[in-house]
């Protein structure tokens, strides 16, 4: 199973676009919901009713995590940081964009690793921050932005099921 959290103040074209295309690349995604119900309201007041509460979630079947922007308190969330840690010490693979990379600075789980991020949060990464528009380095998928929700959905569909696959849902997308 493969996780996307979402907070209140999400970026919702990261969150529901790589959703999106990662159902229709028939790979399991859940939201997590990290608010105290399943209720979360985007940046731009776009609500959406997660499929699962962080609470209630046993994450041991995790294949990949992902992480949208927007949400500026995700790093003060103590058991999605624990999770993230954990899942990058076993070298699972995790996805973060817009802002969600510098939660990954803040961890220290870019140590060796390249990484991009939405401008201004560069400081957070370190010697990590290469620039880019979408950037793959070990374990690790991060993109620029907004603008890039598809390309970043795609570099997931990619890892997880294959350049084959990643093409078709690209093509029947349109994109």
């Amino acid at each position: 199973m493969n996780y996307i959290f979402l907070q209140d103040g999400f970026e919702e074209i990261e969150a529901l676009t790589t959703v999106d295309l990662l159902r229709r690349a028939e790979i399991d995604i859940k939201m997590v919901s990290l608010m105290p119900d399943l209720q979360v309201i985007g940046a731009h007041v776009i609500e959406v009713k997660a499929d699962i509460m962080f609470k209630d979630t046993d994450f041991s079947d995790a294949e990949m995590l992902i992480l949208p922007g927007g949400a500026t308190r995700l790093h003060r969330h103590e058991g999605l940081c624990n999770l993230l840690i954990k899942h990058n010490k076993a070298n699972k693979p995790i996805a973060a964009i817009c802002m969600a990379p510098s939660v990954l600075g803040r961890l220290d789980l870019l140590k060796g690793k390249q990484a991009t991020c939405y401008p201004g949060f560069e400081k957070f990464l370190g010697e990590s921050y290469v620039g880019g528009l979408v950037v793959e380095s070990q374990n690790l998928i991060t993109a620029k932005g907004p603008g890039l929700s598809a390309d970043f959905a795609f570099s997931i569909i990619e890892k997880l099921k294959g350049a084959e696959v990643a093409d078709k849902v690209y093509d029947a997308a349109q994109y």
